[in-house]
């Protein structure tokens, strides 16, 4: 849930600012210079497009992380291509945004020789939003699809209690042409963890239906005791069930953590995580001239757009609007960053000798 650019008590931050900040702060830690800048450029890349609780925001968790030993400084990423159009990725328990990036390029590089490339991922870590990978295959005019276990059980079975389950995200980017992309980019629970740690920094209070205490049943409003409660999936059993299935391809198919070998990286600083994940590329021009594509795919999104409105709703947007929207209005306007996450950044800063935000 992107956060309210005009927020009060926010102010805006540069984008190039925010990457250097953050990459001083990785190179501080021990990360190589070139992986600590390609890191911090996708944490900054999901700020622009508004995933706020997975860009600049978990800079401090992966810092604890890093120096708690959980993820190594100088990974060693190894590619196993399997078949023509399969690979598995060992990311050597490197930060997630280096794993899943090199798994991108290599499921590009299957789909441009086969039509199609499917990459798993194992040995990872949290990687930000899914659609910043999604988003990746599009670039080369292909559809990209993301999925992965959460880096902590936050759900439990439909019904059940314990937890068990992630919000496991699914994104899946469609190019357009020259026109922005489709980008779903959905967590298998209502709202993520991440929205939850973003108004435990807030103070605010959170509605009905984001969480439930697992005891009781009863809504959890306060965010500080997340930790009694359980997220709701989306669609009831249909999200569960779905959280199931993802758990199943990015992490038990690749021979990664899921259910009770999960690692909490909220909690636990010291244990590698084996995250989980999988990414598919598809080459549209195996299937279609991309340019016939790119113009039914135009002319559908226009007929959405244009249908008739229920009362009170002034537009109708689709996957990818919003996300378009706030990455250019972002990059001109700068990020906007709360006081308290901004006296958080400071002090993170200054214990690592990298100067405030």
């Amino acid at each position: 849930m992107p956060s309210d650019p005009g927020a009060p008590l926010s102010e805006r931050v540069p984008p190039a600012e925010l990457e250097a900040f953050a990459r001083r702060a990785l190179i501080a830690v021990g990360l190589p210079e070139s992986d600590a800048a390609k890191v911090a450029h996708l944490m900054v890349e999901a700020d622009l497009i508004g995933a706020d609780g997975h860009g600049i925001f978990r800079l401090p968790q992966y810092v604890r992380r890093i120096e708690g030993g959980g993820v190594e400084r100088v990974p060693v990423i190894t590619i196993n291509r399997t078949a023509t159009s399969t690979a598995i990725v060992d990311g050597g328990n490197g930060m997630g945004h280096l794993v899943v990036a090199r798994a991108a390029e290599t499921a590009i590089e299957l789909a441009k020789e086969a039509g199609i490339g499917w990459v798993g991922i194992r040995n990872s870590n949290h990687a930000g939003p899914a659609s910043l990978y999604a988003a990746m295959p599009v670039a080369h005019g292909m559809v990209g699809i993301y999925g992965a276990v959460a880096s902590a059980n936050h759900m439990a079975p439909w019904g059940g209690t314990d937890l068990l389950l992630g919000t496991n995200p699914l994104a899946i980017g469609v190019p357009a042409g020259n026109a922005p992309p489709v980008i779903l980019d959905i967590a298998t629970t209502v709202v993520s963890y991440g929205t939850i740690k973003t108004h435990a920094l807030k103070k605010q209070s959170m509605p009905d239906g984001w969480m439930i205490d697992r005891k009781t049943g009863d809504p959890i409003n306060d965010p500080s005791q997340s930790a009694d409660g359980v997220l709701l999936p989306i669609g009831g059993y249909k999200g569960a069930g779905l959280s199931l299935m993802l758990g199943l391809l990015a992490g038990t198919l690749n021979g990664a953590a899921v259910g009770k070998a999960v690692v909490d990286f909220n909690a636990d600083n010291s244990s590698a995580a084996n995250t989980g994940q999988f990414i598919v590329a598809l080459d549209v021009a195996r299937f279609i001239d991309p340019s016939v594509f790119a113009s039914a795919i135009v002319a559908h999104l226009d007929e959405l757009r244009a249908s008739a409105r229920l009362p009170g709703v002034e537009e109708i947007t689709l996957p990818g609007d919003g996300r378009a929207r706030r990455r250019s209005e972002r990059s001109v306007r700068g990020i906007p960053i709360g006081q308290e996450l901004r006296s958080v950044l400071d002090t993170l800063g200054l214990r690592l000798g990298v100067g405030g935000l």
